[in-house]
């Protein structure tokens, strides 16, 4: 049993690590300021006795540092979303890089062994090649790309001058119960979707080539869990959380088709776009965390269609 202390906690992914930090006898520090929070959620685990809330924002550095004495590691997740981050460059600056300081910085002042921190796929920018491989060249595109590649280094930084451990996971195209329709990667899913359930057809722009490497928040919890035990001489690096499988728009229409049971094709809107493809080298998932997907595209979607209120 361990002491975590985990930023964000109440927001998507948060909501699924903290139930399997809890499976496994885990005390949590659950620090955030529930601007995406359930506070409903929140209140059923503090209500376990196992769950200490503090209702702070990682822009106060003090309230971070105050809040994780005693604790053995940290998960941090909290920060501004990509699309939010290009509509407001400062506050996407001051939340996800300042954030980023305040709990690294803390991290090592309290001796904290090892830190988690929740990196992005989008540090590459357009890839030329595929599979995507940590040490291949990145070109991170918006204030939210660059805040995370920027955590990387710090974490490094701060490894150098503490001693302590840290795991960057870069993860791909997230996707799962409990996420917001509005969310960057589900906007397309929740498009289709309303359009099936109405009878109509999806609609794609271009040929569909444009893919993504959609992974499964259950698989991406795990492995968030999981890095908290990791070999303390395979870490301090970054690891690509995804499938290693690029689905195109057109093969994931067809999969939502399929899964919402209705006969229909997809239409083609023919109009230029920027083809981008997604699709993650795993290997070194594998080797450090032992980790690997167990939910395939097909099986999450026809859950999340079933499931979930799109």
């Amino acid at each position: 049993m361990s002491k975590v202390f985990i930023t964000g906690g109440a927001g998507f992914i948060g909501s699924h690590v903290i139930p399997m930090l809890l499976e496994r006898g885990d005390e949590v520090v659950l620090f955030d300021n529930m601007f995406r929070g359930d506070r409903d959620k929140v209140a059923e685990w503090v209500a376990t006795g196992k769950v200490t809330f503090i209702d702070q924002d990682v822009r106060y550095g003090g309230a971070v540092h105050a809040a994780m004495k005693g604790c053995d590691s940290v998960i941090h997740l909290a920060a501004v979303s990509i699309n939010k981050s290009q509509a407001d460059p400062f506050e996407s600056v001051d939340i996800n890089i300042v954030g980023e300081n305040n709990v690294f910085a803390a991290a090592a002042d309290h001796g904290i062994k090892r830190v988690v921190f929740a990196s992005s796929a989008s540090v590459y920018g357009d890839p030329e090649t595929l599979p995507m491989k940590e040490d291949g060249p990145v070109s991170p595109l918006t204030p939210y790309c660059i805040a995370k590649l920027a955590g990387e280094h710090l974490l490094d930084y701060y490894a150098r001058r503490s001693g302590n451990t840290w795991i960057g996971l870069r993860f791909f195209n997230v996707y799962g119960p409990g996420q917001k329709p509005t969310a960057y990667y589900t906007s397309v899913i929740n498009h289709f979707v309303k359009r099936l359930r109405a009878g109509e057809p999806p609609v794609i722009d271009g040929s569909g080539e444009q893919s993504m490497d959609f992974v499964h928040v259950h698989d991406i919890a795990r492995s968030v869990v999981m890095s908290l035990d990791a070999d303390p001489a395979k870490a301090n690096v970054a690891i690509n959380i995804g499938t290693g499988i690029d689905t195109t728009v057109a093969e994931l229409a067809r999969t939502l088709i399929a899964a919402v049971g209705v006969n229909v094709e997809p239409q083609f809107n023919p109009r230029e776009v920027l083809v981008s493809r997604r699709a993650a080298d795993i290997t070194r998932a594998r080797e450090v965390l032992g980790w690997e997907p167990t939910i395939d595209v097909q099986t999450g979607m026809k859950e999340l269609v079933h499931t979930e209120i799109v």
